[in-house]
């Protein structure tokens, strides 16, 4: 059956044991709190005030896959949660936050095992998290439980300007039915070139049910060569004014360079068209190429986290492979 369809059995029905500590599905109903315990979470580890701002996490991760939201309850009170990320083969948790009164009170590890468990329903061959490089508290907790540190993963961004020469490329949202299909199939070709069994579809299919979004394709003739997921605006988890790339690719081959500018030239029309002004990205600084490209583009960085990988070794984030992938 397709990982894509594929029923599993909710975190609600396998209750996990620490003192009164029990973790179930988070339910629509807990959004609001769930949101405000991630943003205090965060705005207090880090020390900036509304970190966040604009961006959403919380509601978006939680419409795109329910099944794949967890919550700790402490003696009825929601105290914690976190959301799994299924790419068919491989996926990622976060953000994974805790109510700041209750931190070293094993929380963070009864979502963590809930997950694992959500993994393995969802038959997910390798996984990732991006934490913070610079707190061992993070990075111990999770090699408990077999992910490994393994390349900076700055997030880059560049302020977009009026457009040049246009770049012929075609919208998800644009696309009849059954056209929309043909190109969900043809990106996971193209991911399955990085991961067997990677696939965006989920993704592709969120952003537009939801509105937080849309997918940039670019073709040559009749060959996808390459797309971009994008985030876009406030109340998605770009924020105002931002477009994100969560996820974008070009194939690897000797013309990667060309298409990938013309990917970005793409995804920096449809920011212009949706009235934003900056282009977010995040990139493994594994991918050597697409790093220096970015940076060669004018792209600069801003935060910068770490991935980290079950089992330790490289998924698709590859020195040859041309991907923006961050794993937030």
């Amino acid at each position: 059956m397709s990982t894509q369809t594929q029923s599993v059995h909710p975190a609600s029905s396998r209750t996990k044991g620490n003192g009164s500590i029990t973790v179930r599905q988070l339910r629509e109903s807990d959004l609001e709190v769930a949101d405000s315990i991630f943003r205090t979470a965060f705005d207090t580890f880090t020390g900036v005030p509304n970190l966040f701002g604009t961006r959403d996490y919380v509601h978006t991760r939680w419409r795109t896959h329910p099944e794949a939201a967890i919550a700790a309850e402490l003696d009825g009170a929601l105290v914690g949660t976190n959301f799994i990320t299924h790419w068919g083969t491989f996926g990622f948790f976060g953000p994974l936050s805790v109510r700041t009164d209750l931190w070293d009170r094993g929380i963070a590890k009864a979502l963590m095992e809930a997950s694992l468990d959500l993994f393995d329903a969802f038959g997910t061959r390798r996984e990732g998290l991006f934490t913070f490089p610079h707190s061992p508290k993070h990075i111990g907790l999770y090699q408990k439980f077999g992910f490994w540190p393994r390349f900076l993963t700055p997030i880059l961004g560049k302020a977009i300007g009026p457009q040049g020469d246009r770049v012929p490329y075609t919208l998800y949202s644009e696309l009849l039915p059954d056209q929309r299909e043909s190109y969900e199939d043809a990106a996971a070709e193209m991911t399955a070139m990085l991961l067997e069994g990677l696939d965006l579809r989920r993704e592709i299919r969120s952003l537009q049910q939801q509105r937080v979004g849309d997918t940039v394709f670019l073709s040559s003739g009749s060959r996808l060569e390459g797309f971009a997921v994008c985030h876009l605006g406030q109340g998605s988890e770009a924020g105002a004014g931002t477009c994100y790339i969560k996820f974008g690719m070009v194939r690897s081959s000797g013309r990667s360079r060309l298409e990938f500018d013309r990917l970005l030239r793409a995804v920096e029309a449809l920011t212009t068209r949706r009235g934003a002004q900056r282009i977010e990205v995040g990139v493994s600084m594994e991918c050597r190429a697409i790093g220096e490209a970015l940076l060669a583009l004018g792209y600069r960085p801003g935060m910068i986290g770490v991935t980290m990988e079950r089992p330790n070794g490289a998924a698709y984030h590859r020195p040859e492979a041309w991907v923006l992938s961050d794993w937030r």
